[in-house]
């Protein structure tokens, strides 16, 4: 019986000791990386207010990014804030999938439209917080992508809250001008916030561009919910107002400390690794989608009766059309822009 005992305490402590192996393998395989920089060794456009070191240095080798997930600098968190929500989304989706028909129910293309769109936007937004230090060019691509990403997610929303969640006085209202409005906000936020990153170095430009277009997006968007929720007495067993009442709140907090970096101005340069308002933007925007994605799937299995009354055969393909035409209108912009961005980077280089 010891004999048995000894046998499988030597296999215990072999098995710790290969455990405490794994970081050093990780180690030894990954590349050496190299020390951050303070906010004076990078230039102007890729700085942060407030934020004083944990730069990752420019011109690295694309591998050296990609490693830097693991890496303690000051876009580790934001970086993994919205990978980890790019995960639980992917796993809400094959949730989903077993109960939803997206294949064959038309009436369902709209909550794919916003499961798309969700996934889409977190999966850019770990994209430029990722390789956004490459190079100042690159950086201005990878945070053009990532607005794409947040207008085609404005659009998503647009689909679902007007498809599933409106009410039939309202849809009489606006039926034939909300989701070509919420398209137009959608193209206009993207602008919006592609302006103020070109005009970084004017906060004042910069927070304009990226609020405004992005508050009005959100505003008209949020209408259908926004009078169910006004109206909630007369519908108070309806179990997705819980969850569209939380969406509503999470992103007033998303958008409050996205607008005002309280934490960093309060605290100046001791935010350079976790604390920063970018991160708990981050966190209560990913608990904005995830209410706002159960609360759209309740509404497509509670209020079927009504939306099938109000829409024909077609509607569902317009509005997978249009999400498509604002994605390809945004990309082709951004393109647009960021060959302006290339002249003027170039022509600083030769100054």
């Amino acid at each position: 019986m010891a004999t048995i005992v000894a046998e499988h305490i030597g296999r215990l402590f072999i098995s710790l000791q290969q455990i405490r192996q794994v970081p050093r393998m990780l180690a030894e395989a990954a590349p050496s990386m190299p020390a951050t920089l303070r906010d004076s060794d990078v230039p102007a456009h890729l700085r942060d207010h407030h934020i004083t070191s944990g730069y990752r240095p420019l011109r690295q080798n694309w591998r050296y990014y990609f490693f830097s997930l693991f890496q303690r600098h000051n876009e580790t968190l934001n970086v993994w804030t919205h990978l980890i929500a790019f995960l639980i989304i992917l796993v809400k989706c094959c949730d989903l999938a077993e109960n939803v028909d997206f294949a064959n129910d038309r009436h369902a293309r709209p909550l794919l439209i916003l499961l798309i769109s969700s996934l889409n936007y977190t999966a850019f937004s770990v994209i430029a917080h990722l390789f956004g230090s490459k190079s100042e060019l690159c950086h201005f691509i990878f945070y053009y992508l990532d607005y794409v990403g947040v207008a085609q997610y404005q659009f998503g929303s647009a689909v679902t809250h007007f498809y599933y969640s409106i009410d039939t006085n309202m849809h009489s209202l606006v039926k034939g001008v909300f989701l070509p409005t919420a398209a137009t906000f959608s193209f206009l936020s993207f602008t919006g916030c592609c302006y103020g990153k070109y005009n970084s170095l004017h906060s004042c430009i910069r927070k304009f561009g990226h609020v405004v277009p992005s508050a009005l997006a959100y505003t008209w968007d949020i209408s259908p919910i926004a009078k169910r929720l006004i109206c909630w007495s007369e519908s108070s067993d309806d179990p997705a107002l819980v969850y569209h009442f939380g969406q509503v709140a999470c992103f007033l907090s998303a958008a409050a400390f996205y607008t005002f970096p309280i934490v960093e101005n309060c605290f100046p340069g001791r935010c350079n690794f976790v604390g920063q308002s970018h991160q708990i933007f981050h966190i209560f925007l990913s608990c904005t989608t995830l209410c706002q994605i159960h609360a759209c799937y309740l509404d497509y299995v509670g209020r079927r009766d009504l939306y099938l009354s109000l829409y024909k055969s077609g509607e569902a393909a317009f509005c997978a059309q249009l999400y498509a035409c604002t994605l390809i209108t945004c990309v082709l912009t951004g393109g647009v822009i960021l060959r302006r961005v290339n002249r003027v980077l170039e022509k600083q280089k030769c100054m």
